[in-house]
């Protein structure tokens, strides 16, 4: 497995990673998407024989914060250390920003891999989060 920048936006390899995942909000509206992935920070994926198998997507200044609003890794690819590896390799590309945050699902799996990952909830942290959408 490799983990590099993804500069080149391709719906083709892109939204069948979203589309596997269950993430209909992006797959639903192709246009974001590559709209966001152009106004992104930085943006890495994980490749296993030319064939893009995750993905995670920052957004921010890059200095005081960052967001890290996308990590994805295909079903079939999951429980492999795909997921940590991009994590690993963000986490390692701003680790001079003040606050890394993230917003998730709620589910005992994802709140797992994130504490794993050093990130604490909020709350723990005298804070809270606010999300309009």
């Amino acid at each position: 497995m490799d983990i590099k920048p993804y500069s080149q936006y391709d719906e083709t390899q892109i939204l069948p990673l979203y589309r596997a995942v269950g993430w209909s909000n992006y797959y639903n509206r192709p246009e974001m998407l590559k709209q966001a992935f152009a106004g992104s920070l930085c943006t890495l994926a994980a490749w296993e024989n030319g064939r893009l198998i995750g993905l995670i997507r920052a957004v921010g200044d890059g200095y005081s914060s960052v967001l890290i609003q996308d990590i994805l890794v295909y079903p079939e690819y999951q429980r492999r250390g795909i997921g940590t590896a991009l994590m690993r390799e963000m986490l390692a590309r701003y680790a001079h920003v003040y606050q890394i945050q993230l917003a998730t699902d709620n589910t005992e799996k994802t709140k797992a891999f994130y504490r794993s990952q050093g990130f604490r909830p909020m709350e723990e942290l005298g804070c809270c989060g606010f999300m309009k959408i």
